[in-house]
């Protein structure tokens, strides 16, 4: 995400050099887009696979830790196709190809990624911001020096870290890693308002709420599909039972994303996109999101370890990952609304009730055989779900 614009610009419309592509419609995810975030996805799902049989504390957190790296990727390069709308399918099908392989290549080490395949995914991700790098370089490289210098610093010198790091020996390769996050954030957070004046009038929240959008359903899908594969390796009675519940449990996520999180996020970025509020956009597409797929990914574990073990009591890991991740869920949307400008009073309505059930929840998984727990789950979720219909239905009757 570089380019970069005088202090007090305004934003403008794309030049007569960068006309929007006639081939495509940026207002829509291409199906490139869609093929490369299935490669995301099954990263993730390589990632999590620690979380699904018997996990300890360190496991969940080796998975935030890896997948926080992949996480800016998929955010980075998403800004950046949704900011050039010039961009021909071929020239984005070209990105998302060269974009894939990078992505595979981190999913065939992800499993290692602390060992001996560290060094597959550190280059892995050193692609990944040379495609962002040769991608920018091509769009904005005569936009000033001061762009010229940001588009270097943002993806030419973080690649030269995670590069450099394969190389170098454990434990210090890992302090590069962070080190190359650490200066990608530091830098978009640092000059946030400068990039949107350059970039703001480009940037379309159709695309963005769509592409969010998607990702959710493909990580839910990711999710049924543990609880399909961990079935298959359990078939039992209480496996099977404990099985049906976990897919309540992910049914019900969905419902309360789809049914309210997406319209939301459009009006949403919308209303912020005419304020001109570069920071919020910022926070809420590419800094709280990570953590509504983190909190689903880490519910896919504990349920793929509930199916395993349903007459024993949740793994701590697993009980974080279960009440943790909801909680996480529904927080995050929390901060969300009330980022896109919605009444705290409204967003404490649902959302306190949300989390004290989760807490509530949290001691059932301590004390309860994991299968109860999952029915436990499935009650709060359809507590709070009926709870959002009925206020929804009842303001509908008023107006």
């Amino acid at each position: 995400m570089d380019s970069e614009a005088p202090g007090g610009a305004r934003p403008t419309p794309p030049t007569a050099k960068h006309q929007v592509a006639t081939d495509r419609d940026p207002s829509r995810a291409h199906w490139m887009e869609l093929f490369f975030d299935l490669i995301f996805v099954a990263l993730v799902g390589q990632l999590a696979h620690g979380l699904h049989e018997d996990p300890a504390i360190p496991d969940l957190l080796l998975f935030i830790a890896l997948f926080a790296s992949v996480w800016w990727s998929w955010v980075n390069l998403t800004f950046a196709i949704n900011v050039m709308p010039w961009l021909t399918r071929r020239r984005l099908a070209l990105v998302m190809l060269a974009a894939m392989f990078a992505l595979g290549a981190i999913a065939v080490a992800a499993p290692e990624a602390t060992t001996e395949r560290a060094w597959l995914f550190a280059a892995g991700n050193a692609a990944l911001r040379l495609v962002l790098l040769l991608l920018w370089i091509s769009q904005s490289w005569g936009s000033g020096t001061a762009s010229r210098i940001r588009v270097t610093a943002y993806n030419g010198a973080t690649a030269a870290l995670w590069f450099a790091s394969v190389w170098v020996p454990a434990p210090w390769n890992f302090l590069l890693w962070g080190l190359a996050i650490l200066v990608e954030v530091v830098l978009l957070v640092a000059s946030s308002q400068s990039w949107a004046n350059r970039v703001l009038a480009n940037l379309n929240v159709e695309h963005l709420s769509e592409r969010f959008g998607l990702l959710v359903v493909i990580v839910l899908g990711e999710s049924v599909l543990a609880i399909v594969v961990a079935l298959d390796e359990v078939w039992t009675t209480e496996a099977g039972l404990t099985a049906i519940l976990g897919l309540g449990t992910i049914a019900l996520l969905a419902w309360s994303f789809f049914m309210y999180g997406t319209e939301t996020m459009r009006n949403g970025l919308e209303g912020l996109r005419v304020a001109g509020d570069f920071r919020a956009i910022r926070d809420t597409v590419g800094f709280l999101p990570f953590l509504i797929v983190v909190g689903v990914t880490a519910i896919s574990g504990a349920l793929g370890t509930a199916i395993h073990h349903p007459d024993e009591p949740l793994p701590l890991a697993s009980g974080i990952s279960l009440c943790g991740g909801i909680a996480l869920f529904y927080l995050t949307n929390a901060i969300i609304s009330v980022r896109f400008g919605r009444p705290v009073g409204g967003v404490l309505r649902w959302a306190l009730p949300a989390l004290v059930l989760t807490a509530l929840l949290g001691v059932a998984a301590a004390l309860l055989p994991a299968g109860a727990t999952i029915l436990c789950a499935v009650a709060v979720l359809a507590f709070i779900v009926g709870s959002a219909e009925l206020s929804d239905r009842r303001r509908l009757s008023a107006a």
